[in-house]
C-alpha cells in the first residue's frame, strides 16, 4: 500500500506549477487468525462431497470429500487422498492452520545488492569466451583454413 508522505510544490518557472508527491512503502501486518483445532472449527464452514478416483464404491458413492472455508480470511482446503471422511476432515484442519500460518508469517523485505567488481569481470570474461567458441563454429578461421569441425564432417563423408 503506498501513502503519501509530503507534498512538494516547485516554483512555477513556466505557466503549470508541478507537484511532487513522495510515496513510502508500509508494509501491512498481516492479520492474526488463531490456529488452533476449536476456534477453526468454529471460524471454518466444512463442506463434504463425492470425491473421485481410485477407491472403489466406496469412494464413489459416498461423501468422503472435505472443503473447509475459513470465513474471516476467505481460504479454502480440500483434501480427498484418503477413502475416510473423518480421516479427510482432520487433513483438511491441519492443511488449513499451515496455511494460515504461512499467511501471517511476518516476510523480511528484500535488500537489493549489487554484483561485485569481481563478479562483473568473470560475468564479462565468460560472455567473451562464449562469443568466440560461437564465433569459431560458423566462420573460416583468418588463415583461411575450415573450422576442425568442419574438417572432421568432410573426411567422414569421402
Amino acid at each position: 500500500m503506498l501513502v503519501p508522505m509530503t507534498t512538494t510544490c516547485m516554483p512555477s518557472t513556466r505557466c503549470i506549477s508541478r507537484v511532487t508527491i513522495q510515496a513510502k512503502r508500509v508494509f501491512d501486518m498481516p492479520e492474526f487468525y488463531p490456529t488452533d483445532r476449536d476456534s477453526l472449527e468454529r471460524d471454518s464452514d466444512v463442506e463434504y462431497f463425492i470425491a473421485s478416483g481410485p477407491g472403489g464404491q466406496h469412494r464413489n458413492k459416498v461423501e468422503t470429500g472435505v472443503r473447509l472455508v475459513h470465513r474471516p480470511s476467505g481460504i479454502s482446503v480440500t483434501a480427498t487422498e484418503r477413502r475416510s471422511q473423518h480421516a479427510n476432515r482432520e487433513v483438511a484442519f491441519e492443511r488449513m492452520a499451515q496455511r494460515l500460518q504461512e499467511r501471517q508469517r511476518v516476510k523480511k523485505p528484500r535488500r537489493k545488492t549489487r554484483p561485485t567488481a569481481a563478479s562483473r569481470v568473470r560475468r564479462l570474461e565468460a560472455k567473451r569466451r562464449r562469443s568466440l567458441l560461437k564465433g569459431q563454429r560458423s566462420r573460416l578461421r583468418f588463415d583461411g583454413h575450415l573450422p576442425l569441425h568442419i574438417q572432421r564432417a568432410a573426411r567422414c563423408g569421402s
